[in-house]
């Protein structure tokens, strides 16, 4: 039922190839069933689907500077290069599939929620977000 949710048709209108990206940040509990809703689709995509997203809007700097993402659909989906330092090829291999769309585990979300969290970066949801994906992957 994730390819009848709006931000989810919206990613699979842009003709992305499917193995070449995978969902980050919040999407992958959307998906689980760990969260009811996201603000936004994170999608890091490798060269390829970085290339045809080229296509769909222009690049500018993610707010921490760590990629380029090309904002669409008014905020709604974010396509970046890169995703906190983390390889991106290695993301998209290790991403689990449901429904045909790719995302990152949740074990990976986690370490990554924890990492921000401790930068000082961390928003309330994440300490929530910690908290539920502790709780699910015990």
């Amino acid at each position: 039922m994730l390819r009848e949710h709006p931000f989810f048709r919206k990613l699979i209108s842009l003709g992305l190839p499917v193995d070449g990206y995978v969902i980050a940040g919040s999407g992958p509990m959307l998906a689980r069933g760990l969260r009811e809703n996201v603000g936004d689709l994170d999608v890091v995509a490798n060269e390829a689907a970085w290339r045809v997203a080229l296509e769909w809007g222009q690049p500018e700097a993610a707010p921490l500077g760590y990629a380029q993402r090309i904002v669409l659909f008014d905020g709604v989906i974010e396509i970046l290069d890169g995703w906190f330092g983390y390889p991106v090829d290695s993301l998209i291999m290790e991403a689990e599939t449901i429904e045909g769309i790719r995302f990152m585990p949740l074990k990976r979300v986690l370490e990554w929620k924890i990492k921000f969290k401790n930068n000082g970066v961390g928003r309330k949801k994440d300490s929530r977000d910690i908290a539920v994906l502790r709780g699910y992957l015990q």
